[in-house]
Parts: structure tokens; sequence; C-alpha cells
């Protein structure tokens, strides 16, 4: 099974400064093309942790005595390792894009280049799926998830839309849902649907509390001196990422203890963000919106 390339791979595993014999988790397998880069790294000692929650991930699951796929979510990331007897670990690294394979993968309703049924789960053994979210989501709740995970300009006319017009026909399928914006796009077509689909794909996944679940949990797992490398492909996440950073919580509160003195829990490894070169942006566009932060644990 085909999943895209890594992007960023090298500036990643770079990032992470790999101790041969290290343990390493990869939060988002995929393709696992992190994970081998990670794995060609590693000595006969070190060992990767690897989680996904997508079944269809297991398709390239790597056969090496060093390496462990893991199906869950990463925000179970450190139950696992817990029950696994791994209290630390030397790198943690987590790729935040959703894969070429969900996205060409028709059935899956991920993508509005392709007319099927709304689903948009990452793990399709959860209940809410995307057509419950537009058919039972109050109003006011759609305004929410379009305005903070889409940043879309006219999301409460989008919102009103789509609850007017859900009394008169069953939003089911990709076309269904293109049908009942068309009207109230506002800007570039495409940007506006891929902006109204991920804000729908991330409710249906909870994908922002995962997030915030996952980096508050790196702050336990991580040794000192641990790395954390940590790619977005848009600004929401990429927000979340930089103020945990900087503060070690996501809502970029920065802690003082008694006298006045900042706790932090990571610096900036490499200062700001790392984007793809020229070469990469040119062969894979995907490329083209990555970030890349690394931080290492104090």
């Amino acid at each position: 099974m085909t999943f895209h390339k890594p992007i960023l791979l090298k500036e990643t595993i770079e990032g992470l400064k790999i101790s041969p014999d290290g343990v390493y988790v990869d939060m988002t397998f995929g393709g696992g093309g992190h994970s081998r880069g990670i794995l060609n790294n590693l000595s006969a000692k070190g060992r990767l942790i690897s989680f996904d929650q997508d079944e269809d991930a297991f398709a390239n699951a790597l056969v090496d005595d060093r390496f462990q796929l893991i199906r869950s979510n990463f925000r179970h990331a450190h139950k696992f390792l817990r029950l696994l007897g791994i209290g630390k670990v030397d790198g943690i690294m987590a790729d935040l894009g959703v894969s070429s394979h969900q996205f060409d993968e028709a059935e899956r309703g991920f993508s509005y280049r392709f007319n099927a049924e709304l689903d948009m789960r990452m793990n399709r053994k959860q209940g809410l799926t995307a057509k419950e979210v537009l058919m039972q989501y109050p109003e006011h709740k759609l305004l929410q998830i379009f305005s903070a995970y889409g940043e879309i300009r006219n999301s409460k006319q989008l919102a009103r839309r789509i609850v007017a017009k859900r009394k008169e026909l069953n939003i089911q399928s990709v076309k269904d849902l293109e049908n009942v914006i068309d009207p109230v796009i506002r800007g570039d077509r495409i940007r506006y649907l891929a902006q109204t689909f991920q804000a729908i794909r991330m409710e249906v996944n909870g994908e922002m509390e995962a997030l915030k679940d996952m980096l508050e949990s790196t702050t336990e797992l991580l040794k000192p001196g641990g790395r954390l490398a940590i790619l977005t492909f848009h600004s929401i996440e990429d927000r979340m990422v930089k103020k945990f950073i900087k503060t070690g919580n996501v809502e970029g509160k920065l802690i003082k203890d008694a006298y006045g003195v900042p706790q932090k829990k990571f610096r900036e490894a490499v200062k700001g963000v790392v984007l793809a070169e020229e070469k990469e942006r040119k062969v894979n566009s995907r490329s083209k919106s990555a970030k890349l932060r690394i931080a290492e644990r104090l």
C-alpha cells in the first residue's frame, strides 16, 4: 500500500539528534517513512515504538526486532509505553499531516476530489462521522468548528446555510455538501472547500484535543536532553506546538516559581521553523505547507 513520502525526513532525523542505543517514539507511523529513517540510525540495542490509529497503516509495518507498531491514537501513547515498561525516551516525533493514502482512498470521504459518503474517520471503529456532524450539530457548534478549525471568514453564514438545507435533504455525500455550500463560497473555491473539509475532519477525529494530550505527555516521557520534532501543515496546529515549546503548555501561559523565575520545560533546539528546501517542494507539493519545530527537554 502506498502512502505519502516522508516530508522533511533528513531535517527531522537530524533534529532528533539520534543516540544509536536510544529509545524513540514515532507518534504517527503512516507509511513508515520517518520510522525507517529513525531505525536506520539505531544500533542493535536501539528501540523504536510507533503508533497509528488507522488500520491501513499496518500494511506498511516494518519487520525489525527493534520495532513495534501499536494501533492507538497518539494521545494514549504514554499509557502503552508504561505497559511496555518504558519510562523515559530519547526522542519523539510526529507528522500531523493526513496521509496521501487517506486523501486518495475515495470511500473514506476525506477529500472533496471524490464523491463518496462523508465519513472522515481516521479510526473507522470510532462512532462519529462527518455526516453526523453536519446533520446533527447545532448551528452554534458548526460555527465554532468552521471558525476555529477552518478559519473560514463567513463561518456564520456557512453554518446557517447547512442547518437550513439539512431540513430539506440528507447531507450524506461529498457532492451533497458541495451543492449545499456552493452558494456561500467566498474567494477561491478550492481553498474554501479545503478549509471546510479540514474543519469537519478535525472535529470528527478530535484532532486538537488529541494533539494537546500528546504534547503534554511528552513533558513526562522525554529524558532531559531528549528531542521533540513535530511536523505541522496548517497554522492552527503550528500555533499550539509553538506555544507548547515556548511555555510548556498549549495555552501559552508561562508558569513562574515563587521567585518569578520562568519554569520552562523545553528550549528551541532549532530557532523557529524548518521549511522544506526548494528541491523537495518541487517533487512533493505537500511539503510546501510543512513546518517542522524541534525542541529539547530541559
